[in-house]
């Protein structure tokens, strides 16, 4: 009993000695391999290289994609944030849910056109208490401040042509015209899914479009969107805008106002100059007819016609007067003018319309062409597109 005893004594006396190296700092030979183990446990924990977070509140708060997130979701954005934009290849996450780690990525490169050597893909491995995200970039280095100064280049020309006074819905539609104006669509574009594909190589597809447009949107500080979803018809994923314009918020959707991607989608001739202006401010109403949005994300209500572009150029018809058509296609010749565009409120007004313009209407007008210019035959063409209530009429002054 007494040896065990003094075995019990010499414990307690080890265990004294320890804590009073703790609390004095005075350290004993005999207790090294327990000090260094406390302290590999203390650095192991303090080994993971997060990187100290540098992005202000301010640079993000407007970010409508960063506003749906959580409270710790948003700690993760900011660090893929300012990993990416420092091309990290290992970027440390204080989070242990990989699984959301792909979708608050998505939210930074929805957010942030501008990060255009960001593809989107990524890999992410959680341990007990952090993430490690490995995103794959599109060009790094030289190649990509290269790229960088490109675009910034083709930014301040667009720019630069633009009435510095104009109204914020004139800047859109200027933005909304240079684009197409100015980029052919084409599935095989290079850096496609990105601002230089549009900006600098001239080609693109539609993301290349609406990244384009929320970039050149927000350099002129006006709110837009990133939206992605798919077209009714095919399925086939699609994105386009949804852009704050004067406080009220309207869908945009710049792909689509290209007549070179029309007449490959749709098969039919049209003329380069033939911009489609449905989709330029339109409502949820209009715009849901040919596309349907992911559910994600809720986005604000697009309900106004204050910006409608037929409205406001009068070419928007509640109801079919015969005589007002007939004028309105008569003014276009005696003008000079290229179209005469009728856009009707809906199903039942272009369906009363329709047959009396494309078989009455449509001849009268030809025949005021024929004695307005002494031409001996005419060689007018239309466009009907009864899903979007429209008929365009062209006219050939030759």
């Amino acid at each position: 009993m007494s040896r065990r005893r003094r075995r019990n004594t010499g414990l307690k006396i080890i265990l004294f000695i320890v804590i009073v190296c703790v609390t004095t700092g005075v350290i004993y030979w005999k207790m090294e391999p327990v000090t260094d183990k406390i302290r590999n446990i203390v650095n192991e924990k303090s080994s993971i290289p997060f990187t100290e977070n540098t992005i202000e509140e301010s640079a993000v708060a407007t970010q409508y994609y960063y506003q749906q997130l959580s409270e710790d979701e948003k700690i993760v954005y900011k660090e893929i944030l300012q990993g990416v934009q420092e091309e990290q290849g290992e970027i440390y996450l204080h989070t242990t849910a990989a699984d959301r780690v792909g979708a608050v990525y998505t939210s930074v490169i929805y957010d942030f056109p501008e990060l255009f050597w960001c593809t989107g893909e990524a890999s992410t491995t959680s341990y007990n208490d952090y993430s490690v995200m490995q995103p794959l970039y599109a060009c790094t280095g030289e190649t990509r401040e290269q790229m960088k100064a490109g675009i910034e280049q083709a930014a301040d020309v667009c720019i630069s042509g633009m009435d510095p006074n104009a109204g914020t819905y004139d800047k859109v539609k200027y933005i909304y015209e240079y684009i197409v104006n100015t980029t052919d669509y084409d599935i095989n574009a290079e850096y496609s899914q990105n601002i230089y594909s549009v900006l600098v190589n001239k080609v693109s597809v539609c993301a290349g479009y609406s990244r384009t447009m929320q970039y050149l949107l927000q350099k002129c500080g006006i709110e837009g969107m990133y939206v992605t979803g798919v077209i009714n018809e095919t399925m086939e994923a699609h994105a386009w805008n949804i852009v704050n314009c004067d406080g009220g918020y309207y869908q945009v959707d710049v792909t689509w106002g290209d007549p070179v991607f029309l007449q490959q989608e749709e098969d039919t001739a049209q003329p380069e100059s033939n911009i489609n202006y449905d989709y330029l401010c339109c409502t949820d109403s209009e715009i849901y007819k040919t596309h349907t949005v992911d559910t994600e994300v809720v986005f604000p209500a697009c309900t106004s016609m204050a910006y409608n572009y037929y409205i406001l150029n009068g070419m928007y018809y509640d109801t079919f007067d015969a005589d007002i058509c007939l004028n309105a296609m008569n003014d276009t010749i005696y003008s000079g003018g290229p179209q005469t565009v009728f856009k009707f409120a809906n199903d039942e007004v272009y369906h009363q319309a329709h047959d009396m313009i494309i078989n009455d209407l449509l001849q009268r007008a030809a025949q005021n062409l024929l004695q307005n210019y002494g031409l001996m035959q005419t060689n007018s063409s239309y466009i009907d597109d009864p899903q979007m209530d429209k008929i365009v009429i062209m006219w050939s002054y030759q």
